[in-house]
């Protein structure tokens, strides 16, 4: 069948690095683009309006957690997840995959994925059709095949097998109906093993689709893996559709990626690092119940523009605030995390319109962690 375009355009390249732009129903987004995740509807400690405010342009939802306890069918009562989540930019779901090869005592087979929920709870089936049933009812712009994510390591004959599950179930995936305004991304798999990468990219891209992503490479492999998976990946995909990076990462991730060619990320790093009390800024990371920090009356970065600096929240007050376990330490960092992010990507996108992205990185990961050796 054939599916709605996203309306992607590539506008500038700078060695491997891209410049672009797509647009779903619900806006434009620019890339290189980071994504926050609202696992179960909501990114953690926030408002949407406050995330908004961070210029994050798009929200990632968890169709594996949205399916449990009838979520999906209170979600349609609402028109889906724009208005269930009060956001109106785009969102992305992903197709649960990920959280339901990570559970313990499940099935897989060539119909899909037996598993239960919890030790008490009824056994279940999630499928490549009802997963994209589950998507398509959720509501969002960009939903997300159903594939196999291979933890590492794992045995390459298994890995083998899993590349062709993978493009099997793509095929399922790709003859469901969905509605007008979505669009399905294939998923890339295939491990560390580059021949297998290959021949799945080649498999995944005889599918007709808006997006493609890569698959498999936030689970605990390593930056340097990483980027050999990246680097050998990235060129295989569609020049003239989005690229997606899926589960990546810290900064330093994010920065080697683009450089690679890769338009899309996503991560819980930004959210899950201020909830732990680890905050972002050009000069590195700040764990802030240091207790260096006890006096200390700067806000967290000088230079950052966010509510939580611009406002004058002093380092001493959100180490107060974490040892107080106060919701507010959360609230603050967060905003904070994600507003760094989306400066980071702002500026890589600044540096590859300019033709000065290797400089850009060169100085950016000099200051941002100097006691490294930089590629």
């Amino acid at each position: 069948m054939s599916r709605q375009d996203i309306q992607f355009e590539l506008l500038h390249t700078d060695g491997d690095a891209r410049r672009g732009r797509f647009e779903t129903q619900h806006g434009v987004v620019e890339t290189p683009t980071f994504m926050a995740v609202g696992t179960q509807g909501a990114v953690k400690t926030v408002t949407p309006r406050q995330v908004a405010e961070t210029k994050t342009q798009i929200v990632l939802a968890n169709t594996y957690h949205m399916s449990l306890h009838n979520r999906t069918a209170l979600v349609e009562r609402h028109g889906g997840l724009h208005d269930f989540m009060h956001w109106q930019k785009t969102i992305l779901t992903d197709s649960g995959g990920f959280q339901v090869f990570s559970l313990p005592h499940k099935e897989i087979t060539e119909e899909g994925v037996t598993f239960q929920f919890s030790e008490d709870s009824e056994t279940t089936v999630l499928t490549p059709e009802s997963s994209m049933d589950i998507q398509r009812r959720l509501g969002a712009d960009i939903i997300m095949a159903f594939d196999e994510c291979v933890e590492y390591p794992a045995p390459y004959e298994y890995v083998d097998a899993s590349v062709e599950r993978t493009y099997r179930w793509l095929q399922r995936c790709a003859k469901v109906e969905l509605g007008a305004h979505q669009h399905l991304f294939g998923i890339i798999q295939g491990g560390v093993e580059l021949d297998l990468r290959t021949r799945s990219a080649e498999q995944v891209r005889s599918v007709e689709l808006p997006g493609y992503a890569i698959g498999g490479v936030s689970v605990g492999e390593g930056l340097p893996l990483l980027e050999k998976v990246v680097g050998h990946t990235a060129p295989l995909m569609p020049k003239n559709k989005p690229r997606y990076l899926m589960g990546v990462g810290l900064p330093e991730d994010l920065v080697s990626s683009v450089e690679r060619g890769m338009d899309m990320f996503d991560c819980v790093i930004p959210t899950r690092y201020a909830r732990e009390g680890t905050v972002f800024t050009w000069d590195g990371k700040i764990r802030i119940r240091d207790k260096k920090y006890r006096k200390d009356r700067y806000p967290i970065d000088t230079q950052c523009s966010c509510y939580a600096c611009s406002d004058g929240f002093s380092r001493s007050y959100l180490r107060h605030l974490s040892f107080a376990n106060e919701p507010l330490a959360e609230t603050l960092m967060t905003i904070h995390n994600l507003h760094f992010y989306q400066q980071l990507m702002a500026a890589m996108r600044e540096a590859i319109e300019e033709n000065r992205f290797q400089s850009w990185k060169e100085d950016f990961l000099g200051r941002y962690m100097p006691k490294k050796k930089k590629k």
